[in-house]
């Protein structure tokens, strides 16, 4: 299982792929969202040859890449999560956490800090073999900052270029000015958060040396 798990993993992405491609609300913006998905996917097919990640980092990154399919085919701002636990549960989200803005972009920039940093740690890890433990704890998190605010950049400059609903689409601010901040501060929130887990782990593991890392 270990040595077949990326393929799995490749192959359950491809699946979720296929499906969320199928009728998209809005075939422009998914057309624009996936465009770095596809390069990312490719990229890390291409990697795995030569230096493949773990089977957790690319568990992280297919749960990942399946929440951001789902943000694609709906468009960020249209997933319907409160019909779906409405339908479900009789309950909604909205109502239940007082808030009236669809926030599940908010929750993906979270996720792609959280679940994120663990493979980008695996990618950094030979450039800082020298480095100390805090240099390797933080390094992640700022390329987590990074990539966030280059994307919020794409993303704007998509809006201008684009601009009528396209643009306003792939931008999904939903009227608030501080959206590209915000979003932004959630994923460094989570690479902050996986930066603690990891180091508690990892602390655990040699306390346990007989415990597997994963």
């Amino acid at each position: 299982m270990s040595n077949r798990w990326p393929a799995i993993a490749a192959a359950i992405f491809a699946v979720v792929w296929l499906i969320c491609a199928w009728k998209p609300w809005f075939p422009e913006d998914w057309a624009l969202e996936n465009v770095l998905s596809l390069l990312t996917a490719w990229w890390l097919l291409r990697r795995h040859r030569r230096a493949p990640l773990s089977n957790t980092a690319y568990a992280l990154l297919l749960t990942f890449g399946i929440a951001h399919e789902i943000g694609s085919h709906f468009t960020y701002a249209e997933v319907p999560y409160d019909a779906l636990a409405q339908s479900l549960f009789g309950i909604s989200i909205s109502e239940l956490l007082g808030v009236t803005r669809n926030h599940y972009d908010r929750l993906v920039h979270f996720s792609f800090g959280l679940l994120c940093y663990r493979p980008l740690a695996e990618v950094l890890r030979p450039q800082l073999m020298g480095a100390s433990s805090a240099v390797r704890i933080v390094a992640p998190v700022t390329v987590v900052a990074t990539i966030s605010l280059i994307y919020e950049t794409i993303e704007w400059s998509a809006a201008e270029v684009f601009a009528s609903d396209l643009g306003q689409a792939y931008l999904g601010t939903q009227g608030d000015v501080w959206d590209a901040q915000k979003d932004s501060g959630l994923a460094l929130l989570g690479a902050v958060i996986a930066a603690g887990l990891s180091t508690s782990w990892r602390r655990h593991l040699r306390r346990r040396p007989d415990r597997d890392p994963g």
